[in-house]
């Protein structure tokens, strides 16, 4: 019976492998036969994670399609619907909003990882600025499923992000009505932006992470070390020493994380949703309405960062410059640094100080950005705001600085 399973399996791989002759190559190289450093810690487990979400979202985001209405008259109704009525809709909802967040915790753990080890730099520049691509498109998708749900904090999120765009000189007031699609935030901003969140930027998604795997599996995978497993290799085999196949060790170590998250997962999904406000905004359960202003008009909290840096700017048109250009300039990291080393591990002390306020100024900037705004407030983002920019703007000069500790030849698990 063994037997006949096996020349049944045998056959059938072997027929696949007649009619599409690079499935088995491709496989080889992206699992088998990509060796990855054999001392991954956790910090490896974020790119797969956020996989994983994606995955959630595009599954469950299906699901929503199927009972959601794009109408400014219906959406928030639908919504309601959805979490009422449609069997199992509240999990559904539910596990979208929570993988929203989630995806963006796993993303800035994703990217803090590469800032602390390097991995940005040669030959991963391209990987690094796919990567970028990946989180705008990521924003973008964000923001706009935000305002589908029609709440008042989606509406009048929806008002100050795009009004935004009116500082810019010229075409600015031009440019907001054909975002908006109307003279004011209505259905057909909500139309448009149903398109855009549910087909063309998931498929750009999909693009650039595919191209950003690409990538990296062309190149190698970086560790905590920076060392290069290429170097060292088996004479015999041509495989590097400090290297072992992703499939399937790998596979099983990031199968282990998946649980562990997924486990996380479900808490917030089935006993704080909400998170305090911070995942859904109790704004966001009143029905939009143009004639009431909220108190206080706040973004989700993964935007917050970059919307206290707004604020803290008095001339809007500089804000807008500012908000957007801390983005941008993410993705001249590869060329800004100048250190010999990759690994924080071998960096100086004046490189770990510095990385670290700048990881808990990010963090601060996050909290200020979902509170009121006062003036002490203003205070501090002002300055942290020119410390998040002055972090690159000067990082040729300080990350040439000190003196680093010797890189070892490989990497240091190996027996």
């Amino acid at each position: 019976m063994a037997n006949v399973i096996a020349r049944t399996a045998e056959s059938v791989i072997g027929w696949f492998n007649d009619r599409t002759p690079g499935l088995v190559p491709a496989y080889k190289k992206h699992m088998s036969e990509y060796y990855a450093p054999k001392n991954f810690n956790l910090f490896y487990y974020f790119g797969s994670l956020a996989m994983l979400v994606l995955v959630n979202q595009i599954v469950t985001g299906i699901f929503l399609t199927m009972h959601y209405k794009p109408s400014a008259t219906e959406a928030f109704a639908s919504v309601e619907y959805i979490m009422r009525d449609v069997e199992w809709g509240w999990l559904i909802r539910y596990m979208h909003s929570t993988g929203a967040s989630l995806f963006f915790v796993v993303v800035y753990l994703h990217m803090f990882r590469g800032l602390i080890y390097g991995s940005y730099q040669k030959p991963r520049e391209l990987v690094w600025v796919l990567g970028m691509m990946i989180f705008l498109v990521l924003m973008a998708e964000a923001f706009m499923g935000y305002v589908l749900p029609w709440g008042q904090m989606s509406y009048w999120g929806a008002q100050v992000i795009i009004n935004l765009f009116g500082a810019i000189p010229v075409v600015g007031n031009g440019l907001t009505e054909w975002i908006r699609g109307d003279y004011l935030v209505a259905d057909a901003t909500l139309n448009r932006f149903f398109a855009l969140h549910v087909i063309a930027l998931p498929l750009v998604l999909l693009l650039l992470v595919v191209l950003h795997l690409g990538a990296l599996h062309e190149v190698g995978s970086n560790n905590p070390d920076g060392v290069d497993i290429k170097k060292v290799k088996d004479k015999a085999t041509g495989v590097p020493k400090d290297g072992i196949p992703f499939h399937p060790y790998y596979t099983v170590k990031d199968l282990f994380g998946a649980g562990f998250f997924l486990i996380l997962f479900a808490f917030i999904v089935f006993f704080a949703p909400t998170m305090g406000g911070w995942f859904l905004e109790w704004d966001n359960f009143i029905e939009a309405d143009p004639l009431v202003t909220p108190a206080h008009i706040k973004p989700v909290w993964y935007f917050t960062p970059f919307y206290a840096m707004l604020r803290a700017i008095p001339d809007k048109l500089f804000g807008v410059i500012v908000m957007g250009g801390a983005t941008m300039i993410l993705f001249a990291l590869p060329w800004l640094d100048r250190c010999k080393v990759k690994s924080i591990r071998y960096r100086p002390l004046l490189h770990k100080v510095l990385i670290a306020i700048f990881a808990v100024g990010f963090v601060i900037l996050g909290w200020l950005g979902a509170q009121s705004g006062s003036d002490t407030q203003k205070l501090v983002a002002q300055i942290l705001t020119a410390y998040y920019f002055a972090f690159f703007i000067l990082m040729p000069f300080w990350s040439a600085m000190g003196q680093t500790k010797e890189v070892p030849e490989r990497v240091t698990t190996h027996d």
